[in-house]
């Protein structure tokens, strides 16, 4: 019967797993089957409990409290990677901005949101590069190792602490600054071609500069943005250490309690 005993923590650890790969990039997307996940999180829990020093646990009142403290740390974890790498699709959505394909939103068949034509075109590139470079099990591992700073038998969480606080802003605020260095070489560019336009506006009155400057700036910008992406790519790279450290800040604080 020692398995029954065991049940409770299995409980506690497979709720985290679950609200993290409810949120976390790539696993949480519609493409992926919902059975997959589930799945993927039992076993995944399993190998987590007889890993880690699981304490006994009984079911009552604090037991639901710490069930629910489970759910907010992997919908945390989960939901902070999500926004950092949502710069790529910010970044995209500069470069519509600039090209004039913001009208052309599309819907993104992974969240069901609206998303930019350019944004979702990077992010399926920033997703691929993420596979190759093994960053999916890094997310895993960080998902692993987070017991050891966000302990199960751990009540609460300090989401009103100054420090979090300041982290998450510090994070959103890193989002929208990755987005800008990744747009800014090709925004730079459209912007001295609407320079020019403006220019040619004023030597030329008679010239429709708005039929003119939207197929200028996108025969301009398409190949831009083709010699770009090999730093867009360095970016990218610089953009998982990021996420990779604010997940490892984050649990740090949340376990400060």
């Amino acid at each position: 019967m020692e398995w029954i005993e065991q049940l409770p923590a299995y409980l506690l650890v497979l709720a985290r797993v679950l609200a993290f790969f409810t949120t976390m990039p790539l696993f949480s997307y519609r493409n992926v089957p919902s059975y997959f996940k589930v799945g993927l999180g039992i076993f995944f829990a399993f190998f987590i409990l007889f890993s880690i020093d699981a304490p006994a646990m009984e079911v009552d009142s604090t037991f639901v409290l710490i069930l629910f403290k489970e759910i907010l740390v992997g919908l945390s974890i989960g939901l902070l990677a999500g926004m950092l790498l949502y710069a790529v699709q910010t970044a995209g959505m500069f470069l519509d901005t600039s090209l004039g394909f913001l009208m052309a939103n599309v819907i993104d068949p992974q969240t069901g949101a609206q998303t930019p034509l350019t944004g979702g075109y990077l992010y399926t590139f920033t997703l691929l590069l993420l596979l190759a470079l093994d960053g999916h099990h890094m997310m895993l591992d960080g998902m692993f190792y987070s017991y050891n700073f966000i302990p199960m038998e751990q009540v609460t969480l300090p989401f009103g602490d100054e420090e979090v606080v300041r982290h998450i802003a510090r994070s959103f605020a890193l989002m929208f600054m990755i987005a800008f260095q990744m747009a800014f070489p090709v925004m730079g560019a459209l912007f001295l071609v609407d320079i020019a336009l403006g220019m040619m506006a004023r030597a030329v009155p008679q010239m429709n500069v708005f039929v003119v400057g939207l197929p200028l700036k996108i025969f301009a910008g398409m190949p831009l943005l083709a010699i770009g992406l090999p730093s867009f790519y360095l970016v990218v790279e610089n953009l998982f250490d990021q996420t990779y450290e604010a997940m490892r800040v984050l649990m740090t604080l949340l376990g400060s309690a």
